[in-house]
């Protein structure tokens, strides 16, 4: 199987996107390089094969979207919507990751070394989504399923309306959102952490798990309580 090397200078997204629907899918290519991205738009989207794609720089919105069994790193900061309703392998962005990464991610693994934008873990359906710095407020808005663990701090209403999903921060929570609440960190948890961390590379591992503090649902939003009056 070949490795490429593929210039968005000298070459349009469109192409490299249908070569990794087709060759890369077909196996006759195991990895791409992505030199010269400038930032743009839905590079490496929809993969559905275990290629491995590296892209050289900052990428625009929507970077391993609905991703399947890929590897794709990009070596700067991602827009918008980086490994939005990734399905499983990992996009792992070694900058800075933009508003609702890991937006409805039913599986894989999300890695960001720097900081998330808002709502970071929005509507999470069993996606894992690893943040070395900080995030935004509104982060696991609705959060189904999956884990979140934030080395750093987190902005307003972390977690708000969450259901099923599971955080960890180590930082400092702004404010929690409706329904989350902290709770009690056990054996499993610090496992739990632990492999997120190790998974996520050497920096990550670098962190102690019994730092960090689990938030969950409350369970109260779960059936509708006429006598609440809106107040929760």
């Amino acid at each position: 199987m070949e490795h490429l090397s593929f210039d968005l200078s000298q070459r349009p997204l469109r192409e490299l996107n249908q070569m990794l629907h087709t060759d890369a899918e077909a196996g006759k290519v195991s990895k791409v390089t992505v030199n010269n991205p400038d930032g743009a738009h839905n590079i490496a989207v929809g993969l559905n094969c275990p290629v491995e794609v590296e892209v050289i720089g900052h990428a625009g919105y929507y970077v391993g979207g609905m991703n399947k069994s890929a590897t794709i790193t990009v070596t700067g900061s991602a827009g918008t919507g980086a490994a939005e309703n990734m399905m499983s392998g990992k996009v792992h962005i070694k900058g800075f990751a933009s508003n609702g990464a890991g937006a409805s991610a039913h599986g894989g693994l999300l890695v960001i070394d720097g900081d998330a934008g808002l709502r970071c873990g929005i509507s999470l359906k069993g996606g894992d989504i690893v943040v070395g710095g900080s995030v935004g407020s509104f982060s696991a808005f609705m959060a189904q399923a999956g884990r979140m663990v934030i080395c750093g701090d987190a902005g307003d209403a972390l977690g708000d309306s969450l259901y099923e999903a599971v955080i960890y921060v180590k930082g400092h929570i702004k404010s929690l959102g409706a329904d989350a609440q902290l709770e009690p960190m056990t054996e499993a948890d610090y496992a739990a952490v632990a492999d997120l961390l190790r998974q996520s590379g050497p920096a990550f591992a670098a962190h102690d798990p019994h730092d960090f503090k689990r938030v969950a649902s409350a369970r109260t939003l779960y059936h509708w309580n006429a006598d609440a009056d809106q107040d929760y």
